[in-house]
């Protein structure tokens, strides 16, 4: 029997017309049985999503400030969505309990949460379901860390008792019983292990694009979607930028084979696009898949001669940047040369402490720190048995006057990093997608 978990992102929830188009959708396929709701979204451009909204109560609320005006916008955003649905229904007890434990400095994360808290319970008495608090389901361990085998242990018994149900997506529970959340955009997270739980045979991810596209439309005009894309080959592109799903999201069903669809609120009979363990035959592959990138990096750069020699030399080099803090991204090397690409904020007032750490460990030739550095990511399962996929990427931009810094390549042969100078970001972007 197919079995369908779908998830609404804040846009496809946030008014009662985007209600109504979600309770279409979800009445019109009997498989989707178990829904998870983002907190409401902009209505237009200039409007406050409800979670930012929450944030901002619960600060004013945490410097002993008063919050009667702040808290009524969101009360208001929920009450206009219940008067037009026309629903015999109150929030007026919970509003009143999420006021007083922000007066009682709950924990930002417990003010965030009550977003999809409050959407769920709208929308499952709007559907006629089953309302499951996330907090009672999903776990998360005292070091933060999600819980999975616990959550998926407890998740799949609750859910054999529900026929229909929703569960808000975003939050969970620490051990202490307090309101822990994932980063933001983690609904996409929930909806993932909601799947796994129920054993689904299709993951529906709602929002409003049609798809994943083959670049950020803001940087390229019209890009075309992609109609399959991999687990691995969306990892890399979330990773890098690409934001239609949240990057941790394809963990929880990558396990269980479980195929994500990337659909459109607005546009629903657009077929979207597919994310699978393995893209069948006979999808349509091009060379690459994806482009995605993301600005504002920082590379240090070593040098010491015979460096390759010099037995631990790599691990000394990262122990530093653990010992002050700093995460890596990637690390292209040569012979006698190593690179260090970090995310350029992290090291804005450790670079005198870095290079102190970095001399005194490793006694290098010479280090250099340059910031301002942009990595795009071509990505493509094609690119492995296709010749001269890296010719036409450094063609392309040499012919846009486009300088390369760096160029790092994994063995899987699944992408090719390529670091350009900020100011050069978007041309490359265009000249890359262009070629291909």
């Amino acid at each position: 029997m197919e079995l369908k978990v779908v998830k609404f992102g804040g846009s496809s929830l946030a008014d009662a017309n985007q209600f109504k188009k979600v309770k279409e959708i979800i009445t019109a396929d009997e498989s989707r049985r178990y829904v998870v709701p983002s907190a409401p979204g902009k209505r237009f451009s200039d409007d406050t999503k409800v979670t930012d909204m929450l944030y901002q109560c619960y600060e004013c609320a945490s410097r002993g400030e008063n919050i009667d005006s702040l808290f009524d916008k969101i009360r208001e955003r929920y009450n206009t969505i219940i008067k037009e649905l026309e629903l015999d229904f109150s929030l007026e007890e919970d509003f009143d309990v999420i006021k007083s434990a922000f007066r009682h400095k709950s924990g930002r994360d417990y003010a965030a949460s009550r977003g999809e808290y409050l959407n769920g319970k709208v929308l499952a008495k709007y559907l006629g379901y089953d309302f499951i608090d996330a907090a009672n389901v999903i776990f998360f361990k005292m070091d933060g860390s999600f819980d999975s085998e616990k959550t998926n242990e407890v998740l799949s018994k609750v859910l054999e008792n529900h026929t229909h149900a929703v569960i808000p997506g975003f939050y969970g529970s620490m051990p202490n019983d307090t309101i822990k959340t994932f980063s933001r955009g983690g609904s996409d997270i929930t909806g993932s292990i909601v799947a796994r739980a129920a054993h689904v045979t299709l993951y529906e991810n709602w929002t409003d694009v049609s798809g994943f596209k083959m670049a950020d439309p803001r940087i390229i005009k019209d890009p075309k979607t992609i109609e399959y894309i991999t687990y691995r080959e969306l990892r890399e592109l979330s990773y890098m930028g690409a934001t239609v799903l949240h990057e941790d999201a394809v963990f929880p069903v990558r396990m269980m084979g479980i195929p994500i669809n990337i659909k459109n609120t607005n546009a629903p009979l657009d077929k979207g696009t597919m994310i699978v363990s393995e893209a069948p035959e006979e999808a349509n592959c091009s060379v690459i898949t994806g482009i995605a990138g993301k600005k504002n990096f920082s590379v240090v750069r070593i040098e010491k001669d015979m460096m390759n020699q010099e037995l631990g030399f790599g691990r000394r080099v990262l122990e530093v940047f653990e010992k002050n803090g700093i995460s890596f991204e990637h690390l292209p090397s040569g012979i006698d040369t190593m690179s260090v690409v970090v995310a350029q904020n992290t090291i804005e007032d450790k670079k005198e402490q870095l290079l102190h750490d970095l001399f005194k460990s490793v006694t290098p030739d010479h280090i250099t720190i340059e910031d301002g550095y942009a990595l795009i990511a071509v990505v493509g399962r094609g690119m492995v048995s296709t010749k001269g996929t890296a010719s036409k990427i450094f063609s392309s931009l040499s012919d846009s006057g486009v300088n390369i810094k760096m160029i790092d390549q994994g063995s899987s042969e699944l992408n090719i990093i390529i670091g350009v100078k900020n100011e050069d970001f978007e041309k490359a972007m265009n000249s890359i997608y262009m070629a291909f």
